[in-house]
């Protein structure tokens, strides 16, 4: 079915961190902590899923020549939104992120499903393509945090209080560090693309090269050729 393709898009084949390499600036600031990454995971999926629905309804009214302000507008309806909802129930995690919520609004993973999905497809398939994108960006976003918390600090913050500590004397301070991101980024991609080439190789199948993976090979780049 096409809205379940839709929906696990974002989730495997195109994941946005993953296999796309967008949203790079959030990825590598906010995972310091499970705490954090689920957070941010959880608004940019909340701004995802409603823009989505917005620009999808209205797709046919918004003028082509000013499409990307229009977008972008109501994309910044929602971060704030979420901005006022995080303020006012999660305060602490609020400032944990900081400036990065606002930032929602530049998100090139939320502007380019705008642009190449919702535009172009009925509400019911845009939400589906959200909450895939969304759910895809968290996961990847838990898996680094998990990765640089459990050798940076020796733990995993999952909200609050409510933290696993099991090797803080022997954390590697790296790894929380701006440093430690990129370190753990391209270690979880490669470990990714080794067990994709691996997998391909004993199915009998071809494995796709790592520049067919970036982000010049995405839906959005493709729409249009």
């Amino acid at each position: 079915m096409k809205i379940v393709s839709d929906f696990t898009r974002g989730i495997f084949r195109e994941n946005p961190i993953f296999r796309l390499l967008l949203g790079m600036c959030p990825t590598l600031a906010v995972t310091t902590s499970v705490e954090n990454a689920l957070g941010m995971g959880a608004a940019a999926m909340f701004v995802l899923v409603c823009s989505n629905v917005v620009i999808s309804l209205l797709r046919k009214v918004i003028p082509a020549a000013v499409r990307i302000p229009c977008f972008i507008v109501v994309i910044a309806t929602f971060v704030t939104i979420v901005d006022l909802l995080m303020q006012a129930y999660t305060p602490a995690l609020n400032a944990k992120l900081g400036i990065f919520i606002p930032l929602i609004v530049v998100n090139c993973i939320i502007l380019g499903r705008a642009e190449a999905f919702a535009s172009r497809n009925a509400v019911l398939y845009s939400i589906a393509d959200g909450l895939g994108m969304g759910i895809g960006f968290t996961i990847a976003l838990a898996v680094i945090a998990a990765f640089r918390e459990a050798l940076g600090s020796g733990s995993i913050t999952v909200w609050g209080d409510f933290a696993w500590v099991f090797n803080e004397k022997n954390a590697v301070m790296l790894f929380v560090l701006p440093a430690g991101g990129f370190i753990s980024l391209g270690l979880i991609i490669g470990f990714i693309n080794y067990v994709q080439q691996l997998g391909a190789r004993v199915s009998g199948r071809v494995a796709p090269q790592p520049l067919e993976l970036d982000c010049r090979h995405c839906t959005i780049c493709k729409f249009g050729e």
